[in-house]
């Protein structure tokens, strides 16, 4: 393949990914615990290259997947205390990143990991490191392991579609039904978390938080039905993917930031344009009484 070509599989896998898990961020209306992971898996990331001294690989994703889980723990045990949600969110994952951003500045040294490449990514570079794979070849190892985390997600939401669904819009019924909401919960911010870092590496946080939110929400105007919104949401990930990195060699500018704008023109189309709550059908619709 191409060097463009793995840019832009490795940018759809992200967004297949992400807008997956988005769809249940939205429904859930936790959509900003997105961002609050996608910020304080910087801690886990840092914490691993410390023991590790690598910046990937499975000890990234272990490093990640525990920040993210102890984000959550930590969001819902202020918000037992009375702590309003988005406060314990913004005091949690605000402290924790600017944790990762110390240990960066005094630990880390020369190593490939800073403050911009946590935030944009280096997508660009993605192809250049490379792994061999039985039957697939040499692959880009980013490239690997999105691939590897989607799958992940696809499985684990297939395989239990309906737990998923029931503890997302009926937590009280899931419980009386015997399902372990609580364990649900934390699996599910597993899943963010794992995504999020295996994203991290190639676009960096401002597109996780773009992807895993606006094409979600882009899909939740288009349907009301959550299996054909879940398709819609990982198609709109990809299509945003395309078309950002067709702006980004447009106007020559950065290819992660150009794709999180291109979520954004998504967004907006779909706003003015879908049939279901667009705002072109509610002007059409008939006022009650007419």
């Amino acid at each position: 393949m191409s060097y463009t070509a793995w840019i832009l599989l490795t940018a759809s896998l992200v967004g297949l990914s992400c807008g997956i898990i988005g769809v249940f961020l939205i429904l859930r209306k936790t959509a900003m615990m997105a961002d609050a992971i996608s910020h304080t898996v910087l801690l886990g990331i840092v914490l691993a290259f410390i023991v590790t001294r690598e910046v990937s690989g499975t000890a990234m994703l272990i490093g990640g997947i525990l920040a993210g889980l102890l984000t959550a723990f930590l969001v819902q045990a202020l918000h037992t205390l009375d702590v309003q949600h988005d406060a314990s969110m913004g005091i949690v994952f605000t402290t924790l990143f600017a944790i990762g951003v110390i240990l960066i500045a005094t630990s880390i040294g020369n190593a490939h990991l800073d403050v911009q490449h946590a935030l944009m990514g280096e997508i660009t570079f993605i192809p250049f490191h490379t792994i061999t794979l039985p039957i697939i070849g040499e692959i880009p190892q980013a490239t690997a392991m999105l691939l590897f985390v989607f799958l992940v997600v696809l499985i684990s939401i297939v395989a239990f579609y309906k737990e998923w669904k029931i503890t997302t819009f009926d937590p009280a019924l899931a419980a009386s039904l015997g399902i372990p909401v609580l364990l649900m919960h934390y699996v599910f911010m597993g899943l963010v978390s794992v995504t999020t870092v295996a994203s991290f590496d190639a676009v960096g946080a401002i597109m996780v938080v773009a992807m895993l939110i606006t094409p979600a929400a882009s899909a939740y105007l288009w349907t009301d039905k959550l299996s054909l919104m879940i398709v819609l949401s990982g198609g709109f990930g990809v299509v945003s993917a395309l078309v950002g990195y067709w702006i980004a060699a447009w106007i020559d500018t950065s290819i992660s930031g150009s794709m999180a704008f291109a979520t954004g023109l998504v967004f907006l189309l779909s706003f003015i344009f879908s049939a279901a709550h667009g705002l072109i059908a509610k002007r059409m619709k008939p006022e009650i009484g007419t």
